[in-house]
């Protein structure tokens, strides 16, 4: 089961992401624009992820995903750690979130980051 030292870890090895403490949590963010928190007591995180997307993820999987009030406005979604299958799941959220969140030049560098497995 991944812990919040695994979103760190991953979060920190994608290309230009910085850890920042803002609302007195840890956020990560890639060139400055921020694609992932660790909120509250660090056994969930909070990802980018588009209002459609978003809204499946949770009604397919309530007890991983959901939304939090203060965030329904924003293309935000909340993931259980402890409802994760492993790190490579943390991984695919941590990375499509990122892909959100980056500049066109890093997406070009690396294009291959985030892909789903086959893709």
């Amino acid at each position: 089961m991944p812990d919040a030292e695994d979103v760190r870890r991953i979060a920190l090895s994608l290309p230009d992401t910085t850890e920042k403490i803002a609302w007195s949590m840890p956020t990560f963010r890639v060139a400055g624009k921020m694609f992932a928190t660790l909120p509250e007591d660090e056994t969930s995180l909070a990802v980018r992820c588009p209002k459609e997307e978003r809204d499946e993820l949770v009604m397919a999987e309530p007890e991983k995903f959901w939304i939090a009030d203060h965030e329904a406005q924003f293309a935000w979604v909340r993931a259980r750690l402890a409802a994760l299958e492993d790190e490579e799941e943390l991984r695919d959220i941590l990375a499509d979130s990122w892909r959100q969140a980056a500049p066109t030049r890093l997406l070009e560098a690396y294009p291959e980051l985030g892909l789903p497995a086959g893709e």
